[in-house]
């Protein structure tokens, strides 16, 4: 069994889960410029277990909203900048395993990778004891935000706002997918391919996290979607 440090074991009680498996919260927290075992597919993981954990909180707490609505204040809960700030409070800055050249360039609080890495920790939650048990890790996480109707007249991003658009016309979400990276990996680039199978659409983002190029291929489609479709 993996031993933890005194920060990592602060952490777990910061978390209020105490892991069977320890490897699994030392690899929630490391960085690709660190290791080859690292956090991202962990991330994958906790992204799909936090979009369902936040459409349960949503759909029990706003009965009244449209299923566009729930989606816009959903967006708006597992974006970037709110994951980073859960990431801030949850005093995740510092503990992320990072490469040296990540290091050097100020990876330790960069707003993408402390939010990828707390989506990895929610992935590790997961796996470490189920659903239920990362569930409520996202319960308590989320419990000092407040949620309201109003969070609708925030601004749409490019995923949501192409999430709406299919909704509309009764088609199904579409896929997103890492195809590529490139550069140093303090330095990556995220190549993600936005596929719609019933329009028969593909296209192509690039951005300096996963999320980023998710963002920028769904700009890309809906430019191809409105162009097709004016």
């Amino acid at each position: 069994m993996a031993e933890l440090s005194p920060p990592l074991l602060a952490l777990q009680e910061r978390l209020q889960h105490r892991f069977d498996q320890p490897a699994l919260l030392q690899l929630a927290l490391t960085h690709r410029s660190f290791s080859s075992q690292h956090y991202e597919r962990l991330e994958f993981l906790g992204d799909s277990v936090l979009n369902l954990s936040i459409s349960q909180i949503l759909y029990q707490a706003l009965s009244d909203m449209t299923e566009g609505e729930l989606s816009r204040i959903r967006a708006n809960l597992v974006r970037q900048e709110t994951l980073h700030q859960l990431a801030l409070d949850l005093g995740l800055t510092g503990l992320v395993r990072l490469g040296e050249g990540e290091l050097r360039s100020g990876g330790a609080k960069r707003p993408s990778i402390l939010a990828d890495a707390l989506e990895a920790l929610i992935g590790a939650v997961f796996l470490d004891a189920g659903f239920a048990a990362a569930n409520a890790l996202v319960q308590r996480l989320y419990d000092r935000v407040q949620i309201t109707p109003h969070m609708t007249a925030n601004t749409k991003d490019a995923k949501t706002e192409l999430q709406e658009w299919l909704q509309g016309k009764r088609l199904k979400l579409p896929l997103y997918r890492v195809v590529d990276t490139h550069g140093a990996a303090h330095q990556q680039v995220f190549e993600v391919e936005c596929e719609v199978p019933e329009l028969k659409l593909r296209e192509r983002g690039r951005g300096s996290s996963r999320r980023a190029g998710e963002q920028s291929a769904a700009q890309a489609m809906l430019d191809a979607i409105l162009k097709a479709h004016p």
